[in-house]
């Protein structure tokens, strides 16, 4: 087991591609292909499990598959439709990037259907890989435990060593708390000896992982439910400088923009407003 560092706008510690023999766990976004085809060498992977369809985990999945026509691409039964029509999640990214979208991400390939290997929580997969349904950083969300070691995507946090701060990554559009808490007990029943993340590198420390980002995801909510933008992305900010030296903290910022963290926030707030306001009943004559 090794995690691919992509380098991701030439900077290190952002986002990594872990393998796991001829396995990769979200390779990352086409912008970072050149460093991912560097780290791989001669090796050819057999499949791609996706913990999600985010650009910056799962983008570079159709450009895998064109140049690995075999390739298997395991994804969560509500993502899977999004990698073969991606216009829908490109329009949203689009809404949320902007002009950055192809600088930051690269191009995003649709994968055929006929590649596809649709989960939906619960399956064990050939190599020995369990599969957990984690929803809370998005409704397609799912984690894989192997050989002691779960891989959990956002799931677990951001945390750039060798600083072991930890943020709660919310962007938009479907940040669940309740459920983020739920898979954050999920991971924790299968007892694993290490988390590997996403954003970045694996940790030992289990128990304190998931004890600071479920604390940290309750603190960013309670900040963002004020609806105050500034007073939230000011707080981010001052907190993710004292994490470390300015190069770690460039990372943690890269991983997970404060200005992200704020939107997916206020939407989940929003959606709980819109859920619990009193629809009109029939009137009585």
């Amino acid at each position: 087991m090794r995690v691919i560092d992509a380098m991701h706008l030439g900077h290190e510690r952002v986002i990594g591609c872990w393998q796991v023999g001829d396995v990769l766990i979200d390779p990352g976004p086409s912008s970072c292909l050149p460093a991912l085809l560097a780290g791989l060498g001669d090796e050819r992977p057999r499949a791609l499990l996706l913990t999600h369809i985010h650009l910056d985990h799962a983008g570079a999945s159709g450009s895998l598959v064109r140049r690995w026509p075999e390739l298997e691409v395991y994804v969560h039964a509500r993502g899977a439709p999004h990698m073969v029509d991606p216009a829908r999640l490109l329009d949203s990214a689009r809404r949320l990037y902007g002009e950055d979208m192809d600088r930051l991400w690269g191009e995003f390939e649709a994968v055929p259907e006929a590649n596809l290997r649709v989960l939906h929580g619960g399956e064990t997969l050939p190599g020995g890989f369990e599969v957990a349904y984690t929803p809370g950083h998005a409704s397609h969300h799912v984690s894989y435990l192997h050989q002691g070691t779960a891989f959990v995507g956002d799931v677990g946090g951001v945390r750039i060593p060798p600083s072991d701060f930890t943020l709660a990554p919310t962007p938009p559009p479907d940040i669940d708390v309740e459920a983020w808490h739920s898979s954050i007990e999920r991971i924790a029943a299968w007892r694993p000896e290490r988390l590997a993340l996403t954003h970045f590198g694996a940790t030992e420390d289990v128990a304190g992982q998931l004890a600071r980002v479920g604390r940290r995801l309750d603190e960013q909510a309670e900040l963002a439910r004020g609806g105050d933008r500034e007073a939230f992305v000011e707080r981010m900010r001052q907190d993710v400088a004292a994490a470390g030296d300015p190069v770690t903290a460039g990372a943690y910022t890269q991983a997970a923009p404060q200005d992200q963290l704020y939107a997916g926030l206020a939407r989940y707030w929003r959606k709980r407003a819109d859920t619990a306001r009193p629809t009109a009943g029939p009137t009585v004559s």
